[in-house]
């Protein structure tokens, strides 16, 4: 009979599946590392028995034991199935900007899950990196595991993931791609593939937000460069001791939002449903495609699984609120789309200043058209009732009249969004948007922004 003693048996020998569409600008055969084919959906199944058997041996981790582990949520869950067959408690450390799914994924194999604000800095008592730390100090027989830094990380990857790719292609591949995260998949399969042959390139995604780009080129560690970012799983604004600098060739940053649009576009061109970096690999590969020939065989890793990112990158409301979702807004109509609905907000010209910025408050508005019994004759707007002010504290006690602008240029629905664009300037924030039915909306700066994709 042919079957695995336990679940752990069956991590790894994940398939290389050739990408088509999605690629068919690269002038090379693409292939992807499929690792959502483990059974904790993730690459990091591989490291985290790896890390805990080492542990084990040398007797950081006792029988019975805590482990304690800060995680984006995937070594998380490649701990728990580990803790579950060799009788661990787990606790997961994971910052606020990951998603529900892999928090609940966790809870449900038995880890306990303490969740920390994402934007604050490394060394803060409330980020992950200090939480987990201070939970081991404090919690009796635990272990710390530090993917980071824990070097058993990479050393997976060099036993495991590297010689499966190298048979897989039966060592023609040319170029790797992953994203960098903890640094253990590209430096473990990085330095394999190098001492099988040191004429293949190896290439780390980052995001912008993280680190690693400069450091790579410049050696200087900038934290300017530090600041919150979307996507999951990869960049860091640490640097953690299993990226080894000398075996990455180079890197390139994906934003965001290509990340997230390139994730659905794998799933929906390749059949292959993978989460977030997965898309920014895909991104990265296509901002390098002129590193790639024609003969050239190119590896990329997808880490994990797309239901890990159902409420996010997954989700059309979750993208459309980031401004993620490919919508064309080409006209005025599709900017006002979401809020047609909301009454336009007006004010007289006999009304008090006063009225004007009580409106604004209340509204959460800044710019308001001014009517009279013949329709639009002028605007104000909080620059312009604010320079009033200052040159004259009784301003609130005047009629709008006396103060107002001229009156807002009006367009139609159906006008395109670069027309309407032009009606911008230093004097002018917003647009009047004739709807048709005797009505009007509102176009400001803020919603044209909004409509940029």
């Amino acid at each position: 009979m042919d079957f695995s003693k336990n679940i752990l048996e069956t991590i790894g020998n994940t398939p290389l599946v050739k990408l088509n569409k999605i690629v068919a600008e690269i002038d090379a055969l693409v292939l992807a590392k499929v690792e959502t084919f483990n059974p904790g959906n993730s690459v990091k199944d591989r490291m985290a028995v790896k890390m805990i058997e080492d542990a084990e041996a040398d007797g950081r981790l006792k029988p019975g034991g805590t482990i304690i582990e800060g995680t984006s949520g995937n070594t998380g869950m490649g701990l728990a199935l580990v803790a579950i067959i060799k009788g661990y408690k787990l606790i997961c450390v994971m910052s606020d900007k990951q998603s529900k799914e892999k928090m609940d994924i966790l809870r449900a194999v038995g880890a306990k899950v303490v969740v920390c604000p994402t934007d604050v800095e490394p060394t803060d008592p409330r980020s992950y990196y200090s939480v987990s730390k201070r939970l081991a100090s404090e919690t009796p027989n635990s272990w710390y595991v530090n993917q980071y830094d824990n070097l058993s990380n990479a050393l997976a990857h060099y036993e495991q993931t590297g010689p499966e790719i190298w048979k897989q292609t039966e060592g023609k591949i040319t170029h790797f791609v992953v994203g960098v995260g903890t640094g253990g998949t590209i430096s473990g399969v990085g330095k394999y593939l190098k001492e099988q042959n040191p004429n293949i390139k190896i290439w780390g995604i980052d995001t912008y937000g993280s680190v690693f780009k400069k450091y790579h080129e410049t050696g200087i560690f900038d934290e300017n460069e530090i600041y919150s970012y979307i996507t999951e799983g990869i960049g860091e604004d640490i640097l953690p001791k299993n990226v080894d600098f000398s075996l990455i060739d180079g890197f390139t940053k994906v934003t965001d939002k290509d990340a997230a649009v390139y994730t659905r576009k794998i799933a929906l061109e390749e059949a292959i449903f993978v989460g977030n970096s997965a898309g920014a690999c895909i991104k990265g590969l296509l901002q390098l495609k002129e590193h790639f020939k024609p003969d050239d065989v190119v590896v990329v890793l997808f880490h994990d699984s797309g239901s890990r990112y159902v409420g996010k990158m997954f989700n059309d409301d979750w993208m459309r609120e980031r401004g993620f979702l490919e919508e064309n807004v080409t006209k005025a109509e599709d900017v006002i789309k979401d809020h047609i609905d909301k009454q336009l907000i007006v004010v007289r010209t006999e009304e008090l200043v006063s009225h004007a910025i009580e409106r604004m408050r209340k509204y959460k508005i800044s710019q308001i058209p001014v009517v009279d019994i013949n329709g639009f004759v002028g605007s104000v707007d909080e620059t312009d009732l604010f320079r009033s002010y200052v040159a004259d504290k009784n301003v609130a006690e005047k009629p709008i009249k006396e103060v107002m602008g001229k009156p807002f240029p009006i367009v139609k629905l159906g006008t395109p969004i670069e027309e309407v664009s032009k009606l911008f300037t230093k004097e002018n924030d917003a647009v009047l948007v004739d709807l048709g039915n005797g009505s009007y909306h509102i176009i400001t700066k803020y919603d044209i922004i909004g409509s940029i994709k």
